[in-house]
């Protein structure tokens, strides 16, 4: 591998790309590490709220950075800091959808969460309060964010903290929320499960599902910095 890297930090989605049904394999575990200590650095670009994420992913200090609530909370593991990157809900709204049965309804430090089909009574009481939200679908899941801010945003914020650029980074995911963020990226790599939709807009796809498909990218990393995909 030559001197100079191209790709110096790998940013992956967490359910579906790097975690099987909540649980980060320890082949990949050692395979995050391994790219480390190649002097890589790694960021966590996920839907999910953090104090959920530190729960079920008990490693997390591999990574210099998580981007939680879909781009809307960035956290430091080695600091244990928080910063949010977007104000929090009301009262008034969260009462609205629990007025209108939206359940379950989760409410994160910004996010707020229910699951399909209750996307037409979100958008409803958002247009009918005249809020500035919008509606992120992944999957089942339905999330309401502030307008504006979505993985790629959160992204940002970490890259600006670390002093990088997007055109160093590498993004692994698999769900139409991961779009935005792995655009954003230098490089963009959809895991073997991906959606299809996801699969024809990145750079590469690899021939492995969630874990798997990540080791093969870190490991062709570690080989040659991607060089077969410059053209």
């Amino acid at each position: 591998m030559s001197n100079i890297m191209l790709y110096s930090v790998l940013a992956t989605d967490y359910d579906g790309t790097l975690a099987t049904d909540n649980h980060v394999n320890e082949n990949t575990l050692a395979a995050l590490s391994r790219l480390r200590s190649f002097g890589y650095k790694l960021i966590l670009v996920t839907g999910r709220q953090l104090d959920e994420l530190l729960q079920v992913f008990v490693q997390v200090d591999l990574f210099d950075y998580v981007v939680a609530e879909n781009g809307a909370l960035l956290y430091s593991p080695a600091k244990h800091q928080e910063k949010l990157l977007g104000s929090q809900p009301s009262a008034e709204f969260i009462n609205a959808l629990r007025d209108r049965q939206v359940k379950p309804l989760s409410v994160g430090r910004v996010i707020v969460a229910t699951w399909r089909p209750h996307e037409t009574t979100v958008l409803e009481t958002i247009r009918h309060m005249g809020l500035e939200l919008q509606v992120i679908l992944n999957k089942g899941a339905v999330m309401v964010l502030p307008s504006g801010i979505n993985k790629a945003t959160g992204l940002a914020a970490a890259l600006a903290d670390m002093q990088l650029s997007p055109e160093n980074v590498v993004g692994i995911g698999d769900a139409e929320n991961d779009y935005d963020f792995l655009s954003f990226c230098g490089c963009s790599v959809a895991v073997a499960n991906a959606l299809p939709m996801l699969k024809e807009r990145v750079d590469f796809v690899t021939n492995g599902s969630r874990g798997d498909g990540v080791i093969e990218l870190i490991e062709k990393l570690i080989r040659s910095d991607l060089a077969e995909l410059k053209h």
